[in-house]
């Protein structure tokens, strides 16, 4: 196995001038700026968007239609980098991501928002994977090394200070300045790429592999919501977990035929024949996994258990940026100074692991100091890892495959980023709940909140109905509340997640009808929809059980722990399955 960067391509890279790389090094990292801030920066902003969009069900598909639109398009976007040049689909990629920002901003449904994420995660993809080959093409091998460390550093930063950005912009602008902030950064990297950025020159004929994209992208579709359903959404034996299952197995199979038939494939397969790509992809995985795993849910407990707002919680996650950004550039410099890499991943996978064990002690009694030196040994062996296999990989492949390549290891860091999101998120909502669920039952709480003596999901709904002025009994409130979260689904499936049938529900939905706050859904397939002043009355309802949860919880915002309020949601319906507000209550005056 190679482990130094003295090899020649076959090709011969663009001469460009140190002055020239610097200024499409910065076009460069601007494009990686904007796909790295955007996996993160709507955290902080989900609340916000709930409210003003009327859906909470459908929340997590804002961040995981990014997430696996990026994904899916990684593979195509190296490959036709390769085919027909990287600038021209630098720029298309940069062109698709700031059209879906523009759309995502300007978005008044939470389905639209989600299918306008896709775009912009199209986009992303391309960013992502143009930004790290195109210094491949304009840079000597043992160059590389320096300028790919400083991609590493902008990746993870951005990562991180995303909810901090997001609930910045929230506080003092809208969410929707979000997506907006993408435009002016965005058409500054497209100014200085397109004046810079060489082009290639002639044009070949060449066949993209549209099978095999397809094929990878409905495998990589199928596990992505096979980890991020299963055991939350559905149970893991369900019939469809086991059909995403199956699925996985099945598309990944027919990629493996088509790539063996293809001219061009997408992701060729006599890379998986070299040790260092496979290895690097392998390593780039769990680097993903742990990664983006702790950077979703270190937010999570530095605001839940520790208390602190989201804009503390970001300046606590400062150590492990300073350990990602040291490591990072440091091993840039030294690569590139020593002209040798392999001990660098070895030492940063196992300084990784050392990270991991550390973070796993973190506790309600965990000082600052000590968590945040937990913090700085895992950022440590991120930077020590993750943009070193890029280097590898794109030093022991042929400069032909080096989109391919490229994009092959981003690929594999994305499905494992989304594999630990996912996979941390199952463990989060399966084991909190019903663990803050057990706490609650018999304990002595403020007045009026203890589970077994009083607090009945009867008499909560009666104080909710009452606090937003609805003239409707407390079982129309409490159902008006379903309604509005779950807005958009069929009559049947809120049937299925309040455990009665369809005709009950309709039989329920009575009164509210009658307040003219519903419109009946016309068969059990279609959804019952709110007129606008049913809208106006779950606003009012919402934000009363925001306000009963802070304080009965000493102050506590929910719109500071986005993911702790939907928990806490999904206990009061496990509740409310046992005791419901009885049918006798009279309308609230």
């Amino acid at each position: 196995m190679p482990e130094t960067v003295d090899r020649q391509d076959q090709a011969a890279a663009p001469q460009l001038s140190s002055r020239q790389v610097l200024v499409v090094m910065a076009g460069l990292l601007l494009g990686m700026l904007l796909a790295a801030l955007d996996q993160t920066i709507v955290a902080t902003a989900l609340p916000t968007i709930a409210g003003d969009l009327h859906s909470l069900s459908k929340l997590a598909w804002i961040v995981t239609a990014y997430l696996l639109a990026c994904t899916v398009s990684t593979p195509l976007w190296g490959k036709l980098g390769d085919l027909y040049g990287r600038k021209f689909f630098f720029q298309v990629a940069i062109v698709t991501f700031l059209i879906g920002s523009v759309l995502a901003g300007l978005s008044q449904t939470i389905s639209e928002l989600i299918i306008f994420r896709a775009i912009q995660g199209i986009g992303g993809g391309g960013l992502m994977v143009g930004a790290q080959t195109i210094i491949g093409d304009i840079v000597p091998p043992r160059d590389r090394g320096r300028y790919q460390g400083f991609f590493g550093a902008v990746f993870g930063v951005a990562s991180v200070l995303g909810p901090v950005i997001g609930g910045f912009f929230v506080d003092t602008l809208s969410w929707r300045w979000v997506f907006y902030v993408n435009v002016p950064v965005g058409v500054i990297a497209l100014m200085v790429v397109a004046a810079v950025l060489p082009g290639r020159r002639g044009r070949e004929q060449h066949k993209v592999d549209y099978l095999g994209t397809i094929m990878i992208g409905a495998a990589a579709t199928s596990l992505v919501l096979l980890t991020s359903l299963g055991g939350v959404t559905f149970p893991w034996g369900s019939p469809p977990i086991v059909t995403l299952a199956v699925l996985a197995v099945v598309f990944t199979a027919c990629f493996v035929l088509a790539e063996r038939r293809a001219a061009e494939p997408v992701l060729p397969l006599h890379l998986f024949t070299q040790r260092v790509f496979t290895a690097a992809s392998a390593i780039g995985f769990v680097v993903g996994f742990a990664m983006f795993g702790a950077l979703t849910y270190l937010p999570q407990y530095l605001q839940i258990v520790q208390g602190v707002s989201p804009t503390v919680s970001g300046l606590r996650l400062l150590p492990l940026m300073a350990g990602l950004l040291t490591t990072s550039v440091g091993t840039g410099q030294l690569i590139s100074r020593w002209g040798r890499y392999k001990v660098f991943p070895v030492v940063g996978t196992a300084t990784l692991i050392v990270g991991l064990y550390l973070l796993s002690h973190l506790g309600p009694s965990t000082g600052t100091a000590l968590a945040s030196l937990y913090m700085l040994v895992f950022g440590v062996g991120i930077g020590a890892t993750m943009q070193v296999l890029v280097i590898a990989v794109q030093n022991a492949i042929d400069y032909a495959d080096l989109g391919a390549g490229t994009s092959g290891v981003t690929f594999f860091r994305s499905i494992g980023g989304s594999f630990g999101t996912a996979v941390f998120g199952a463990i989060f909502d399966h084991v909190l709940p019903g663990n803050v669920a057990s706490a609650l039952h018999g304990l002595a709480l403020p007045p009026g909140v203890s589970v077994t003596s009083g607090a009945t999901p009867a008499a909560l709904a009666s104080q909710l109905v009452a606090a937003s002025g609805i003239a409707v009994s407390p079982r129309s409130g409490w159902l008006l509340l379903r309604l509005g979260e779950h807005h958009g689904d069929s009559r049947a499936a809120l049937a299925g997640r309040l455990s009665i049938s369809p005709e009950e529900l309709g039989d329920r939905m009575t009164e509210l009808v009658r307040a003219g706050y519903v419109v009946p859904a016309a068969t059990p397939d279609d959804a019952d929809e709110l007129t606008e002043s049913g809208r106006s009355a779950y606003a009012c309802i919402f934000a009363a059980s925001q306000d009963r949860i802070a304080l009965l919880l000493d102050g506590w915002r929910p719109q500071q722990h986005p993911r702790l309020l939907q928990l806490l949601t999904e206990i009061t319906h496990e509740l409310a399955r046992h005791e419901r507000p009885g049918p006798d209550l009279e309308p609230a005056r």
